[in-house]
Parts: C-alpha cells; sequence; structure tokens
C-alpha cells in the first residue's frame, strides 16, 4: 500500500508504547533507549527524545589522559554524547541497520564510525590500528567493548557475519568490516595482484586477515573513511 490516509499513516508508523526494553529498535534502522540513567550514543545521533534528559558531549579528560591521545589521533569518528536522566531518546545514523547485542562478559572489537549506542558500565577503549596507517585515508580505529551489558552498532544493508578457525582465516575488505570477535586480532596484508579486485576504496589492495577462533562481521557496502584534518 503506497497511499494512506492521515488516521492509516499514523497507526502505520506511530512508536511502539509496549516497549519496556533498554534498547529497543523501533524500526530496523531507529533504536529506542528506555533512559532511566545513562547511556552513551554517537555524537549526532540523537533525532528525537520526551522525558527530562540532559545530554553532554563527552569531555576530553572524562576517560583520562589515555583515550583522549587516542581520540585526537582518531578524529571525530569515535566522538560520544552522554545521554542521562528518564525518558525516551531515539537515536539513528544515516539510515544504516541496526543491530543489537546483549554482552555477557564477552567482547567485541566496533568499528569507531560503525559504533552507535552503549550502556553505561560496559568497559571500553579506543584502539587505533598503526600498522596500517599510511596505506589508508582513515578509518584506522576501532572500539573495544566488554562485560555485561547492550551495544547498538550499524551497518549498510543486511551484516553478513563470518566464522574464523584455525584452519580457515578470512580476509576482508577494511572499509567493509563492521566488527569482530574481542580476542581476535587483525593483521593487515597487501597484495598488488589483488588491487583491481579486491575493494574500490582508498585501502583497495589492503586485506585484513582474522585467524584463530572467532568472528568477523562485514557489510555489502565500503565506507569511505576522511583522515582527520589536523
Amino acid at each position: 500500500m503506497s497511499k494512506y490516509s492521515i488516521k492509516q499513516f499514523v497507526q502505520q508508523t506511530k512508536q511502539e508504547e509496549s516497549a519496556r526494553d533498554f534498547f529497543e529498535l523501533e524500526t530496523d534502522r531507529l533504536l529506542e533507549v528506555n533512559l532511566n540513567g545513562q547511556v552513551w550514543a554517537k555524537a549526532g545521533s540523537m533525532i528525537s527524545y520526551e522525558g527530562n534528559i540532559k545530554f553532554e558531549r563527552e569531555g576530553m579528560l572524562e576517560h583520562g589522559l589515555g583515550k583522549f591521545v587516542k581520540k585526537a589521533l582518531s578524529g571525530e569518528g569515535a566522538q560520544l554524547m552522554k545521554a542521562n536522566g528518564q525518558g525516551k531518546l531515539y537515536v539513528a545514523d544515516s539510515g544504516k541497520k541496526i543491530t543489537i547485542l546483549d554482552l555477557e562478559g564477552e567482547s567485541i572489537f566496533i568499528n569507531g564510525n560503525d559504533l552507535l549506542a552503549f550502556q553505561n558500565g560496559l568497559d571500553w577503549d579506543i584502539k587505533l590500528m598503526r600498522r596500517v596507517a599510511g596505506m589508508m585515508a582513515g578509518g584506522l580505529f576501532n572500539v573495544r567493548l566488554e562485560g555485561h551489558g547492550l551495544v547498538a552498532f550499524t551497518s549498510h544493508y543486511e551484516p553478513l557475519t563470518l566464522l574464523v578457525t584455525p584452519d580457515t582465516p578470512v580476509f576482508t575488505d577494511p572499509n567493509a568490516t563492521v566488527a569482530w570477535s574481542g580476542n581476535l586480532e587483525p593483521d593487515f596484508v597487501t597484495d598488488v595482484q589483488l588491487k583491481s579486485f579486491f575493494g574500490r576504496g582508498s585501502g583497495e589492495s589492503v586485506q585484513m586477515k582474522f585467524s584463530g577462533n572467532g568472528f568477523v562481521v562485514v557489510q555489502p557496502f565500503e565506507e569511505i573513511y576522511h583522515a582527520p584534518q589536523g
């Protein structure tokens, strides 16, 4: 049905009142946070809220000098905002599909540009991929989250999870890599012969190699990153 009366449109698209979980997918591309306390979200991702909620951009030294230095090097892609209070908060990122994970003591790496929101109390740290610096224009950092709580990340279209085993390493395009299990440390390899076939972004001859036991999440889209301006 492509045409609606106003009553039909409101009925079809209105928010779901029965939601009770801390994170709820209002749609595949819109996250509802049922806030009673604090949550971290990507800066600029808030599209609407109701209730008594106060927003703050992350303080420069809020998480210590080490993280501040890493954030300065990684640019704006990992910039976070803090929402405190009680009410409903709606966040989204450029219409990308949202996935919610409930960490139960596990850890996960998420590309800094794809991290949408996470529950206060999770341990997190920014990891710079120094070995690939100079090979790519940007997208050189990710965020490692660990503990108990909810985290939401985004992807262009449907994500695909590839299993990594000792007998089956997985190679991915860095511009299409969204997340991977916290026990994996990717290597970066170059293959000039694959330059015309493996990816179309700035790091087209660079691949991420995942070895061991775990998983890696990719998207059917190549993110184009911009290096932070100095």
